[in-house]
């Protein structure tokens, strides 16, 4: 019996996780304001170049209002960077990494200015 309890407990010691290569992060930065009525800022840096910024304030609908930026490392060795609006809107986040849809043909736009063209003389279609 001890002989099948020391073997278990060596199976766990062995496939327990090893964190040997994992590089410390510090922080750099870590600056938090809340004025208690809804008003904020908060900042945060790290020494691997993760950061955030964020400033809100109280929204007319009961929501926070926010805007800010965020900044990670990518696998190339460039960073990410996306800035945002939180509010009645949405989110809306704004970076060149995120996809964007395809540019209209020219014969669609044709189309959209003819249509808002008729739709400016009265012209109703059924």
């Amino acid at each position: 019996m001890k002989l099948v309890l020391l073997a278990c407990l060596a199976a766990v010691a062995v496939a327990a996780p090893q964190f040997i290569d994992r590089p410390v992060v510090l922080v750099l930065r870590d600056d938090r304001q809340d004025n208690g009525d809804g008003n904020f800022n908060f900042a945060f840096e790290a020494d691997n170049g993760i950061a955030e910024e964020r400033s809100g304030t109280p929204g007319v609908e009961g929501q926070a209002n926010m805007q800010g930026s965020y900044r990670f490392p990518l696998p190339d060795g460039t960073f990410a960077e996306v800035t945002f609006i939180a509010d009645e809107g949405g989110f809306r986040p704004q970076s060149p990494l995120l996809p964007t849809p395809h540019p209209l043909p020219a014969h669609a736009i044709e189309q959209i200015r003819i249509a808002e063209e008729q739709r400016a003389r009265g012209e109703i279609f059924e």
